[in-house]
C-alpha cells in the first residue's frame, strides 16, 4: 500500500487530508513539525510527502531542502501546502524541491488527484511492470492478460480493473475505493456499476479457470486472493 506522510501543524487540516487519503485507499501518518517528520522518514520512507510551508521550528520550505540533499530521501516525491499564493513563493517551494505545490484552502479531490499524478510521474515504469500471481500474469505494458500460454480476453475497464486487484492482492477494497482507484475521483456513478464489472472480470477469468481469485467479502467489498500466500 502507498504510504502517505502529513507533515502539518495544524491538527483540524492534518486529520482532514487523513481521512480522506484513507478513505482513497492510502495508509497515513501524520507529523507536527519537522523533527517528527524525520523521525518517521528515518524509520519507513513514504511513498510520497504532503508537506504545510509554515512549521514550528525548521519550515516545511527548508526540510524539502534537506532531504532533496540527502542520497536517500533525494527522490521523496513532495507536494507543498502553502497559504502563500504569489508567484514568488509558488517558485521558492518548488526551487526547493517540492514536486507541486497546493495553495489552501484547497479541495480533497485536488490533493487526491495531485497525489496521484505525482506518483504516476515519479514511478511510470512501476505502472508497466508485469504482475504474476498464481497462473495469471497482467501486462500493463502489452495490455495483455495471460495464464499458462493462453491469452485471456478481457475488456478495458476489467483490464484496470484487475491490475489493480492484482497490485494489492490480498487487501479488501471496499466498492468505494475501487470506484475511486480504478474509475477516477471526478467520475460520479454508482456503488452497484463495480459489481457489473467483477461479474463480467470473472466471466473471463472463468475461460482459464481463474475466476475464484476474485473474492467477495460480505459487507466488505472484494479482494484478490492470492493462492500462494500463506495464512498463520
Amino acid at each position: 500500500m502507498r504510504r502517505i506522510l502529513i507533515v502539518e501543524d495544524e491538527s483540524a487540516i492534518a486529520e482532514l487530508i487523513s481521512i480522506n487519503l484513507r478513505h482513497a485507499g492510502f495508509e497515513v501518518t501524520i507529523a507536527g513539525d519537522a523533527e517528527q517528520a524525520q523521525v518517521v522518514v528515518d524509520g519507513v520512507l513514504p511513498s510520497l510527502v504532503v508537506l504545510d510551508w509554515m512549521l514550528p521550528g525548521q519550515s516545511g520550505q527548508a526540510l524539502a531542502r534537506f532531504w532533496r540533499n540527502q542520497a536517500r530521501t533525494r527522490e521523496l516525491p513532495i507536494i507543498m501546502l502553502t497559504a502563500r499564493a504569489e508567484e514568488a513563493d509558488k517558485i521558492s517551494g518548488l526551487d526547493a524541491g517540492a514536486d507541486d505545490y497546493l495553495t489552501k484552502p484547497f479541495s480533497a479531490n485536488e490533493l487526491l488527484a495531485r497525489i496521484r499524478a505525482v506518483l504516476r510521474r515519479r514511478a511510470p515504469d512501476a505502472l508497466d511492470a508485469a504482475v504474476d500471481i498464481g497462473a495469471l500474469t497482467i501486462n500493463p505494458a502489452t495490455r495483455r492478460v495471460m495464464s499458462q500460454g493462453r491469452e485471456v480476453k478481457i475488456g478495458a475497464t476489467e483490464f484496470k480493473l484487475l491490475h489493480f486487484l492484482m497490485t494489492h492482492p490480498e487487501r479488501v477494497h471496499s466498492r468505494t475505493q475501487l470506484l475511486d482507484r480504478v474509475w477516477g475521483d471526478h467520475v460520479f456513478i454508482e456503488e452497484r456499476t463495480v459489481d457489473v464489472h467483477i461479474k463480467r472480470l470473472r466471466e473471463s477469468l472463468g475461460a482459464v479457470n481463474c475466476q475464484h481469485m476474485i473474492e467477495t467479502v460480505r459487507g466488505a467489498g472484494y479482494r484478490f486472493a492470492n493462492p500462494q500466500a500463506v495464512t498463520v
